[in-house]
């Protein structure tokens, strides 16, 4: 019997979604393990072309644990992890998993300030980390040293051919090859990992309560926050959105991984949630829809996680080069809106779906999703997933839930839902009420269960005693027809607290036309939020998955405001 009082959204759950999921019992590790045991001959990543089967994965991951146990790896170390994708990362991940250590993921692309953050932060000892990155490590000041570094030419993983055409003299190959590896020193090799033998079987293993990763949460800015996940947690969230998502869970289903595993969303949804159904995980680097599109004329995605910028681009040069997108069953976004204009093409270019979804890094990290097959909302981010609950609840007393429609903080718990941030017992406490996780995000749910992201807390505009959220905002100036992309902030007032001001990127060819704007917002909008000041910039500031980050929005435009140099808007 489901709890529909307690979940209305059962109600709309698909016909073979179950209300709840089993609690989750080993740890992630059993997930390859069962994979290579059932398909030890179906291939599990391919990079560039070149395969790896299940079979090979999984004697990587034992000799390459061996490798970090005789480094002195042990059950509760954090070791840090710093690359792209690719097939080594898999590897690095799930051997030290296999150790019962603590991988930490970290953006390969970071600058030294803010690597060194991190690892200021965790204290890890051991890392693997892209040649191309090797030197800022080493650079560490002495308190933070890494005493065993590991490094990674991903140009060995890559096929024959490809490495060959790599070392030609010519200029395009030294690009190419500059930008893929660099001549380290003073390091160990990972092929030396690759050639230990094997674990020995009876090493023990981690328990599904043990911390599995620490997942960064502050991105560039601010004081880093390492939310811990457990084993339970992610299998969880695998099993979550193998539920979601039955239609796909079939063996050899195609996966692209063209968001970084070191992202929450790209690590559950490739290197769990692929792992665990025998499936083909294709690999990319970065994003690249000529080398997406390459890849889809021979193995096409049955499951593409992305976000809203990503699915625009595979389409448009997918259209421009006449190549089909046909086999794509199932697209699933995060991070930002999905525009319906960008669903319906998709779709009809695809023959399969594209779906909207949310979650936090502090819940490993899906929370709710629209159905796939039917009963779809666009502009909601869906419903809770299995064994998901939720409330709505008033921000400043977030013990008092809102009414019914109104919108309110959103409260969650799960079996996905973290166990706090690493060495910060008081941030985690300012973070849990009763057992309930406070998101920080301003939502609303609707008579059928289906939630709408209002905005982030942190990010409400408060002008004249009103709160404005910029999404709502930012949605309205998009539809003016010479806006190509707008980010709303709050900027110092001396009269209101803030002024609601809009950093607005025209389309080509369009001219700045302030008032025009301002009008189309008094049409479209409640007085005190329409933008104060409009401000005209080139580009804005995104995250590497491509949401925008209005914080660096807002301190361009304060920079601007005070005569500073740097890059900055124009007026």
């Amino acid at each position: 019997m489901t709890d529909t009082s307690a979940r209305p959204w059962l109600a709309n759950y698909a016909p073979d979604v179950p209300s709840d999921i089993p609690v989750q019992d080993g740890s992630l590790g059993d997930l390859v393990n069962r994979s290579a045991e059932q398909y030890p001959s179906l291939v599990a990543l391919e990079f560039f072309g070149a395969t790896t089967t299940y079979r090979e994965l999984q004697n990587a991951i034992q000799r390459v644990a061996e490798g970090l146990r005789k480094l002195g790896v042990k059950k509760g170390d954090p070791v840090a992890i710093v690359l792209p994708n690719c097939p080594e990362h898999i590897v690095a991940f799930y051997a030290i998993l296999r150790l019962g250590a603590i991988v930490v993921e970290h953006n390969p692309l970071y600058t030294p300030r803010e690597l060194r953050h991190q690892f200021e932060d965790h204290g890890a000892t051991v890392a693997i980390v892209w040649n191309k990155v090797v030197a800022t490590v080493q650079d560490f000041p002495e308190d933070i040293a890494v005493t065993s570094l590991i490094d990674v030419d991903i140009t060995k993983s890559m096929p024959f051919a490809t490495r060959v055409a790599l070392k030609l003299p010519i200029a395009k190959a030294r690009e190419s090859r500059e930008a893929l590896t660099a001549q380290t020193k003073n390091t160990i090799s990972w092929s030396s990992l690759m050639a230990s033998p094997t674990l020995d079987p009876e090493h023990v293993r981690p328990e599904a309560t043990d911390v599995a990763i620490i997942q960064y949460t502050s991105g560039t800015t601010g004081v880093p926050k390492g939310a811990m996940l457990t084993h339970a947690n992610l299998l969880a969230n695998a099993v979550q959105a193998r539920a979601w998502t039955p239609t796909i869970t079939h063996v050899g289903c195609t996966i692209y991984a063209v968001l970084p595993m070191f992202h929450a969303y790209g690590l559950t949804l490739c290197l769990t949630f692929a792992m665990s159904l025998g499936a083909r995980l294709v690999l990319f680097p970065k994003f690249d829809p000529d080398l997406v599109l390459k890849a889809a004329q021979k193995h096409p995605p049955t499951f593409l996680p992305a976000v809203p910028p990503i699915a625009e681009r595979l389409l448009s040069r997918a259209q421009e080069k006449n190549i089909s997108l046909r086999g794509l069953e199932i697209g699933i976004t995060g991070a930002m809106a999905l525009p319906h204009e960008l669903v319906v093409p998709f779709e009809e270019a695809t023959g399969g779906y594209l779906i909207e979804g949310y979650g936090l890094s502090e819940c490993s990290p899906v929370l709710m999703a629209n159905p796939v097959s039917h009963g779809r909302k666009p502009g909601t981010v869906g419903l809770p997933l299995p064994s998901t609950y939720i409330r709505i609840v008033d921000p400043e007393n977030p013990t008092v839930d809102v009414e019914p429609g109104a919108s309110g903080e959103l409260l969650v718990r799960g079996p996905q839902v973290f166990s706090g941030y690493y060495r910060k017992p008081e941030e985690t406490n300012a973070v849990f009420v009763d057992g309930w996780f406070r998101t920080g995000d301003i939502v609303s749910m609707d008579a059928d269960g289906f939630i709408s992201v209002v905005d982030r807390i942190k990010e409400l505009i408060i002008t004249g005693g009103f709160n404005v959220a910029p999404t709502e905002v930012e949605n309205a100036l998009r539809l003016h027809p010479s806006i190509a992309d707008v980010a709303v902030v709050g900027m110092p007032s001396a009269h209101s607290g803030e002024d609601v001001v809009a950093a607005v990127v025209l389309k080509e060819g369009a001219k700045p036309d302030r008032e025009s704007i301002r009008q189309f917002a008094r049409d479209n909008l409640t007085p005190y939020k329409v933008p104060r000041r409009i401000m005209f910039i080139d580009e804005l500031p995104t995250s590497l998955i491509g949401k925008v980050l209005r914080k660096q929005v807002r301190e361009q435009l304060l920079q601007k405001e005070s005569g500073k140099s740097g890059p900055a808007p124009t007026v």
